[in-house]
């Protein structure tokens, strides 16, 4: 049956709508100046991936931001399944899928004092999941370096906190675009590499994998998690945080990005530097790894089934 592959079904505070619709007051504290935390999951057989990690690190980002969630992780859960509901009767669509939720700390009064806001509030989004296309998993993706800007430091706003304010990862981003690439790589205030606008990277060098630690002043990605403490060693392939450089490209083999709904990324080139991509490389061995993985955890979660 044939869907609408661009319909976005919304949920605000309980409201189910198009979400091209309008449901946000102007004097929201998330619009007027990012003051909101977010997560994404996404499904694998229709069961919602690494719920309880998602949650957690949307309890840590509000605890961080001294937000109060508006509800708890079996409530949350409960507005997930109906917006799913809803956009499935609505397009048909039995794929998988992407689910965002946003948190506000609500409106309020206009001024920047968090004790102007009267009460959080929250928006979810569902959507067909943007997968990795088989030409992209095949053919790699495209990165380049920013010059321009540098990872803003743990010590002024903690990337590893997913909040609403991405004007870094955008610029970023926008520069390595304006280059021909499709991601960019952040390197942070010690020339440091740290990760893609959004995703986390990860490299092979001798057959191994090497990825930047979190002091680099990263997210950290559940899907990297997953990778490091599940899929990794499942598939007999070592994974270490390493301090990583521009200058340590050239011995890097393979190159790839994490991310919830993409999986495993391959990349082909880093500006002038190029990786060894194909289905022989320690890149696809992961990636079919944590398919197995996925397909695993769904059977075991099917209260988690959408």
């Amino acid at each position: 049956m044939a869907f609408d592959s661009g319909y976005i079904q919304a949920c605000t505070n309980g409201r189910l709508h198009d979400a091209s619709e309008p449901s946000v007051a102007p004097i929201n504290r998330g619009f007027l100046y990012g003051d909101a935390i977010y997560e994404v999951w996404r499904t694998y057989h229709g069961v919602v991936f690494s719920w309880d990690e998602h949650w957690q690190r949307l309890e840590r980002s509000a605890a961080a931001l001294h937000l109060t969630l508006p509800f708890d992780a079996g409530q949350a859960l409960g507005e997930i399944k109906r917006t799913a509901a809803a956009y499935r009767e609505r397009t048909g669509d039995a794929g998988d899928l992407y689910i965002r939720l946003q948190i506000t700390r609500g409106g309020g009064p206009i001024g920047l004092d968090p004790g102007l806001a009267d009460r959080s509030d929250y928006v979810l989004l569902v959507r067909a999941n943007p997968n990795l296309s088989e030409e992209k998993a095949r053919a790699g993706m495209r990165l380049s370096i920013a010059t321009g800007l540098r990872r803003n430091p743990i010590g002024s706003l903690d990337p590893s906190w997913k909040t609403g304010n991405y004007l870094n990862n955008l610029l970023c981003l926008r520069e390595a675009r304006s280059r021909g690439a499709e991601e960019v790589v952040m390197l942070n205030h010690a020339d440091e590499i740290t990760e893609a606008a959004v995703m986390n990277i990860a490299f092979v060098r001798g057959g191994k994998v090497v990825t930047p630690p979190m002091s680099a002043g990263i997210l950290g990605g559940t899907t990297r998690r997953v990778l490091i403490e599940q899929v990794g060693p499942a598939a007999g392939v070592a994974i270490s945080e390493e301090t990583i450089t521009p200058a340590m490209l050239g011995r890097m083999e393979e190159c790839f990005l994490l991310s919830t709904t993409k999986d495993i990324a391959p990349v082909v080139r880093i500006d002038e530097h190029r990786f060894t991509v194909g289905d022989e490389t320690v890149t696809m061995k992961l990636k079919r790894a944590f398919a197995e993985y996925a397909r695993d955890y769904a059977a075991r979660r099917m209260e988690l089934r959408v």
